[in-house]
């Protein structure tokens, strides 16, 4: 989140910053732009489309310029690792040799996020996290990503899917302006809402087709592609809870279609290619991103097992059994699974103001006004107040934390009771770090080890910094099946804070 954003990040209410990640929200999948903020019209949309082969368009240059420097400061920044950008220069050029269209040129940025995520801009800029690089296993892996992105851009994606949405809010807004029965509106938006969804995940696929044949013809292991896939799925199992190897109900109005479905194509795509014994390099990546950071930035806060803590801040919570935390670049996130979700981040309160009358100065829908109050967390000053809207319960507090203040929020469509025992325990875990916490926190980072003739998952696992599910994250993040055991003389991943 900072500095990646710094404080002034999830804990600062900035307009700018919000635009910034919306637009990087719009980008995931390499999605495209358009509007009033400087996207592109309808005719440069057509003109784009219809570039000569060997030329690349001066519009797209100038999206991708014009929108790079938003981008990185979005994702926290670049990530500067000299060892991580040749893992990556080792690939293009032979990935670029082997594209559809050669004569192109390619910008690769290493965002400093720990999402898995990669996408492209038209223009031929394209963008990996550092999170993507320390769940890769090999460079293959690494390599079908980029490939992945670059047929994004040499299929024109960004502008066909602009062209799209172009169209959909164009139908949206009709419907709302002609039709007057609500139901039948709700019907219409959200057929065309999966329609826009169903057309990315069509481009997903494509991608997958074009980018798995320039992984062969560049010589690497097509079924690099799967494999990594595989992974992705795997890393979201055990995020999200779910048994190992489970992938678990993927959300059709994503933009990348579900796993199995890209899983089953990618194996038959690299299949097809009837390359077999394409470059791996296993031992030469693992090489280049031992000590890469993994995880949360120093500036962002740490997330360890239910705790979130925060040295630069000062300031450490937990959230009680049951609840998963996602350290988000706009705040931190938590849920169970009885459907009690917190958020926590920055109130733009100025010092010495009223936090009551912050409260109640109109941000909160369904405000029960008798229940606002003020109280002491920690020995802070505080305010707490319930809330009920669009059949959600809320119950709210704000914390004033030397000169700056911060706010939980927590909802569900459940059980009251529940929702305050949850809350009155969250937010009365709120507290100061001592000097001596502060100085002990460090960064997750990427060691490579040796697996030994007795090692398995379990004493691998032992190794590692405390992780809930552990198990199941050194697998993910090793290319291992559920109950597969590592084999003795090979390399593979463990997560160290030292």
């Amino acid at each position: 989140m900072a500095g990646r954003m710094g404080w002034t990040g999830k804990f600062c209410w900035l307009a700018s910053r919000a635009a910034a990640m919306a637009l990087a929200l719009s980008l995931a999948g390499c999605l495209g732009l358009s509007g009033e903020d400087g996207g592109l019209s309808a005719d440069q949309l057509a003109a784009a489309n219809a570039v000569p082969q060997g030329k690349v368009d001066p519009n797209e240059v100038a999206i991708a310029e014009r929108e790079h420097p938003k981008i990185v400061a979005a994702f926290g920044g670049t990530y500067e690792d000299r060892e991580a950008e040749l893992a990556i220069a080792s690939v293009v050029g032979r990935l670029v040799a082997a594209s559809p269209e050669p004569w192109r040129s390619y910008r690769v940025t290493i965002l400093n996020s720990p999402a898995v995520n990669a996408f492209a801009l038209p223009g031929g800029y394209v963008y990996v996290t550092r999170g993507l690089l320390a769940l890769a296993s090999d460079t293959a892996e690494v390599a079908a990503v980029i490939s992945h992105e670059m047929a994004h851009v040499t299929a024109r994606h960004a502008f066909l899917r602009a062209q799209k949405a172009e169209a959909a809010a164009v139908a949206s807004q009709a419907v709302q302006d002609v039709v007057q029965d609500p139901a039948v509106q709700r019907v219409a938006l959200a057929s065309t809402q999966v329609s826009l969804a169903r057309f990315s995940q069509i481009q997903e696929l494509e991608a997958d087709r074009i980018g798995i044949a320039t992984l062969a013809k560049a010589g690497f292991d097509p079924f690099a592609s799967p494999r990594f896939l595989t992974s992705m799925s795997r890393l979201a199992a055990w995020k999200n809870g779910l048994p190992e190897d489970d992938t678990g109900s993927i959300d059709f109005l994503s933009s990348h279609p579900s796993t199995p479905e890209r899983l089953a194509q990618a194996q038959e795509v690299a299949k097809a290619t009837g390359v077999t014994d394409g470059e791996v390099d296993h031992d030469g990546y693992l090489s280049r991103i031992d000590g890469i950071m993994y995880g949360d930035d120093p500036n962002e806060g740490y997330v360890r097992g239910r705790q979130f803590l925060h040295a630069k801040l000062g300031f450490a919570f937990e959230v009680p059994e049951g609840f998963l935390i996602d350290n988000t670049s706009k705040a931190v996130l938590a849920t169970n699974a009885d459907g009690v979700a917190m958020r926590f981040d920055g109130a733009n309160i100025a010092a010495g103001s009223d936090l009551v009358a912050y409260l109640t100065s109109g941000w909160v829908n369904g405000l029960d006004q008798q229940s606002v109050r003020t109280v002491s967390i920690a020995g802070l000053p505080a305010a707490v107040a319930s809330a009920s809207a669009r059949g959600f319960t809320y119950r709210i507090a704000v914390i004033r934390f030397a000169d700056q203040a911060f706010r939980f929020l927590f909802a569900t469509r459940g059980d009251a009771a529940a929702l305050d025992q949850t809350f009155s325990s969250t937010v009365a875990s709120f507290r100061s770090l001592s000097e001596a916490e502060k100085a002990s926190l460090a960064p997750l980072r990427i060691r490579v080890v040796t697996v030994g003739a007795s090692d398995t998952t379990d004493t691998l696992t032992r190794r590692m910094v405390p992780m809930d599910r552990g198990v199941v994250l050194f697998r993910a993040l090793n290319g291992l099946a559920a109950n597969e055991e590592p084999r003795a003389g090979t390399r593979v991943k463990i997560i160290v804070d030292r």
